[in-house]
Formats: structure tokens, C-alpha cells, sequence
């Protein structure tokens, strides 16, 4: 049964891709947050390992045609390997499901695991002429990772270094044996309870924005010290908890301008801002235009 392709929306030049580099790798992200199921499709045109997440809901990869797929669950993932160079990667999205895709070119994926002549992955199963899934539960350091790729960045043009720098770190993780996740061995170890922890604090923020509890009471309305709320929080979103705040005051800042019912006094109020110079200030050092200029633009 051949795939019914022309029900699938191409992704190519959308704005999923989180990072997109010739003969290295690709990172995009999928989200359907419609009521329906969502069709999308990718071609290839080189040979990749392929690594997907399931973040949420559940999610269906075809590979050129629909009965060829694999199932994802939230907290699942695969790794996924064909000898083709040419093919078509099918997405079936339940509604509001999320997938994380990372593809990497097999010759950039050997200089990867190759220091010195030494090769540090058994390509064996690389040789053989049949496909390779092998599914995977997603273990806590690679969610945090995941969570990290797809949260708000504080300076765009630093964006693809740290896509790639999460990559690299998640690749360490997904590829090193059992033994060597021992917690005295990883740099960073965060708990599912602290995740959601960190996320409470998010949304406190956002909540009262206007007049955010401070450090110590926010520390103490989600249950962490200070100092792991400060460092805990900066590792998840990348970003200190009131830089994230401004960050998200900006981004909804700019969705207002763009909308064009409110004048900048009145979004400076909204926001929080006591005198609107307060605000134009914000927003020209952050985007290094006027909320004027940014309209008119």
C-alpha cells in the first residue's frame, strides 16, 4: 500500500528546524496543538542516523510508506537506521503530541565516535543490509536535555551553539553503557520532583508578573532552597528566573505590537512597567528597536 503523500504537509522550510547544518545533523521539532492528527513529511536526500523522542501524547514515524512505521509514546524514543539515501520520513501527530528528531549523516556520526583512531561505537549492525529500531525508554537527563532544546533562548544568535552543545550532551548520554550512569559520574543530575518544581516556579512568574514574588518566596512556595531554585532553574530554561520573566514579557510584548489594539502605554501597564519609558527601554535593549519602530517595521 503506497502512502497517500499529498495529505502530507511538507516541513522542509518550516520553522520546526531548531538546527539545520549540511553534512553534519538536523534538530527539528514537532508539535500539534490542534484537535485533529497531524500529517507532515520530511525527504531525505543523504544517509542518517535517526533519533526521535516522543515528548507528549504519542506519536507515528513512516518510512516512504504508511505501513512502514513505528509507534512513540510520551517518554519513548528510537534510533532508526536505513542503508537508503533517498527517503521520505512520514509524521502521524495525535493531537497536541510533540516530537523531538535528530538526524545525523552517518559519516558525521563516525567522526562523532571516532578519537584517534579509536572508535568509541560498534558499527557492525551498520553493515547489515536489514533496517535497524531499536526502541528505548527516555531516561531523566536526556528529558531534561529535550526540555532544554526546545525552551526560549536568550540571545538568538547564540541559538545553534547551544543546540549543538545539547546535542553533543544528549548523544553522550543516549549512546553510553549502563555502568557508565553512575550519578558520581554526571555533572548534573536533576529529579523528576525538582523538574516539576522548577516548572511551579515558571508559572508563579508568569502568573503574577506584574508583581513576581521574590527569590526567597518564591523558593519557598515551590519547596526548593534558593540556591537550587537560582542554579536548577538556569540549567532547565538556560536562563536566570527574572531574565526568563523579562524574556517572556518581550516575546508577549511583541505579539501585542503585532496585534495592534493596544498602544505602547497601555502594553507597558499591562506588563507591569510603571512608566512606558521604562518599557521602550527594555524592549530596545533587548530587540535594538523602539516598540515604535518594531511596529512600523
Amino acid at each position: 500500500m503506497k502512502s497517500n503523500l499529498e495529505n502530507y504537509k511538507n516541513i522542509d522550510r518550516g520553522t520546526q528546524f531548531l538546527f539545520n547544518e549540511t553534512n553534519s545533523f538536523k534538530v527539528f521539532h514537532l508539535s500539534n496543538v490542534s484537535d485533529t492528527n497531524e500529517l507532515l513529511k520530511h525527504s531525505l536526500s543523504n544517509n542518517y542516523i535517526q533519533l526521535y523522542f516522543c515528548t507528549k501524547n504519542s506519536c507515528k514515524i513512516a518510512f516512504n510508506f504508511e505501513h512502514c512505521v513505528i509507534n512513540l509514546f510520551e517518554g519513548n524514543s528510537s534510533l532508526v537506521y536505513f542503508k537508503d539515501e533517498k527517503m521520505d520520513l512520514l509524521f502521524n501527530l495525535s493531537p497536541n503530541a510533540e516530537l523531538i528528531a535528530i538526524l545525523i549523516s552517518i559519516e558525521y556520526f563516525h567522526s562523532l565516535f571516532s578519537i584517534e583512531g579509536n572508535v568509541l561505537f560498534n558499527y557492525n549492525s551498520l553493515k547489515s543490509e536489514n533496517p535497524i529500531i531499536e526502541p528505548k525508554e527516555t531516561d531523566s537527563s536526556i528529558k531534561l536535555i529535550l526540555s532544554q532544546l526546545t525552551s526560549k533562548h536568550s540571545n538568538d544568535s547564540l541559538r545553534p551553539i547551544f543546540v549543538k552543545g545539547k546535542v553533543y550532551e544528549l548523544l553522550s548520554y543516549y549512546f553510553s553503557k549502563p555502568t557508565e550512569s553512575n550519578p558520581e559520574n554526571c555533572p548534573y543530575i536533576v529529579t523528576e520532583e525538582t523538574i516539576q518544581k522548577i516548572k511551579k516556579a515558571k508559572q508563579l512568574i508568569i502568573k503574577e508578573m506584574n508583581n513576581p514574588p521574590s527569590l526567597p518566596d518564591l523558593a519557598k512556595e515551590v519547596g526548593l532552597n534558593i540556591k537550587k531554585l537560582k542554579t536548577d532553574f538556569k540549567e532547565y530554561y538556560g536562563v536566570p528566573v527574572f531574565t526568563y520573566l523579562l524574556n517572556y514579557k518581550m516575546e508577549l510584548a511583541k505579539t501585542m505590537l503585532q496585534d495592534q489594539q493596544l498602544n505602547v502605554n497601555e502594553i507597558a501597564l499591562q506588563l507591569g512597567y510603571s512608566a512606558s519609558t521604562h518599557f521602550i527601554v527594555a524592549f530596545k535593549r533587548k530587540f535594538g528597536v523602539t516598540p515604535k519602530q518594531f511596529t512600523k517595521s
